[in-house]
């Protein structure tokens, strides 16, 4: 049985590929209306998989082709974020067999394609879910970018918990952007990567910039990728953990935000801890922050923040003035670039629900008292 599925974002369609390769039916892909109208054409599939949202022709344009250009019967299955009511209706007025939205796990696609045209007639071996580690592995509705800044974590990276995630969570693809580490983190995470070439990449600075430097190039590297909806950063030590970053990616994908960020702030029934010492000098900084700001936002430096394309080709075009206080010069730059109102907003601070000050931070209580000085030259410049 052949499938033909079209998509524009690679990190969803050669995971769809694999998967329905790996249970035994014939597939050809398409990352582009236009291409998958010419495969549809010669191929002839059994069943045609496709998202709405693509640029140019796009799923329901390949819809009328099939089923008016065409005239024919072929299954059609949309699976897409979009959830547009209208655009739903409009499909199975078109003539669709069913549409699926994101995000949705494999099981359900498969579950649901062998549901309309039936299982491969030579189904290959090992290929149920528990056999191929498939199980709930989630399509996204939209794909995702995360900087991962690493200097010096050969013995922190957590290189189990980033497998699984990009194993289990299809359309995020996590960058490592290694800054110029002195012992063997680069080896570390060319290691990490075998296996999850797909969606997890390397960006090694030769020289250490500093934390605030790495995260920037890391997302001008990123950008270079046209699927990326969103790119944001997380902390390498994985003290915010997946969970609450997914959680940042739902909260702007459902708004109007550009940017939302993760805070610390406690509040009841979350795992927050934190050293008492490091906590006081965290909240006098954080008073200094907000005065300097002049806007609500209680933790600017929450490792943890997702934005959209805009935001990442904007504010991350310059260098930071200083080395670690980018965010609160992220936060600058939109007041400057937006007004404040407008800035007040488009960002939004989110609580986490757990968040653990893990051992070996780079920012000794030296650095701490340092920041003063530095916030006063972010004041001056951006005044």
């Amino acid at each position: 049985m052949k499938i033909l599925t079209i998509d524009d974002q690679l990190l969803i369609l050669l995971s769809v590929e694999k998967r329905l390769l790996e249970l035994g039916y014939e597939v050809k892909t398409a990352d582009s209306g236009e291409k998958g109208i010419e495969i549809f054409n010669d191929f002839k599939p059994d069943l045609v998989l496709v998202d709405i949202n693509m640029p140019g022709i796009t799923g329901l344009d390949v819809v009328k082709h099939i089923r008016v250009d065409k005239k024919s019967d072929t299954p059609i299955l949309v699976m897409s974020g979009n959830t547009d009511e209208k655009i739903i209706v409009d499909g199975f007025d078109l003539g669709i067999n069913d549409y699926m939205k994101k995000p949705v796990s494999l099981d359900e696609m498969a579950a649901r394609i062998k549901r309309i045209i039936g299982a491969p007639t030579v189904v290959k071996e090992s290929t149920s879910s528990a056999t191929t580690g498939e199980g709930g592995r989630m399509l996204q509705k939209h794909c995702v970018g995360v900087i991962i800044p690493c200097y010096n974590e050969e013995d922190r990276l957590s290189g189990p918990e980033f497998k699984s995630f990009a194993h289990k969570n299809l359309g995020y693809h996590l960058c490592f952007v290694n800054d110029g580490s002195t012992d063997k983190t680069l080896e570390v995470l060319h290691e990490l990567r075998k296996g999850h070439e797909s969606n997890i990449s390397v960006y090694n600075c030769e020289k250490n910039g500093g934390k605030a430097e790495a995260v920037r190039q890391g997302i001008l590297h990123m950008m270079q990728d046209e699927q990326l909806d969103y790119i944001g950063y997380l902390d390498a030590d994985l003290s915010t953990d997946f969970r609450d970053f997914d959680d940042l990616v739902k909260t702007i994908e459902g708004s109007q935000f550009k940017i939302v960020s993760g805070s610390r702030i406690s509040r009841m029934g979350a795992n927050i801890t934190k050293e008492s010492a490091r906590k006081i000098i965290s909240m006098t900084i954080n008073m200094i922050i907000q005065t300097i700001l002049g806007m609500p936002f209680k933790d600017t430096q929450c490792g943890a923040k997702i934005m959209d394309r805009e935001i990442a080709s904007t504010m991350f075009n310059k260098k930071f003035i200083t080395k670690w206080l980018f965010d609160v010069e992220i936060f600058m730059r939109m007041r400057k670039f937006y007004g404040k109102e407008e800035a007040k907003r488009i960002i939004c601070e989110q609580p986490l629900k757990r968040w653990i000050h893990a051992d070996g931070s780079k920012l000794s209580m030296k650095d701490s008292v340092k920041i003063v000085g530095q916030l006063a030259r972010i004041a001056v410049s951006y005044r």
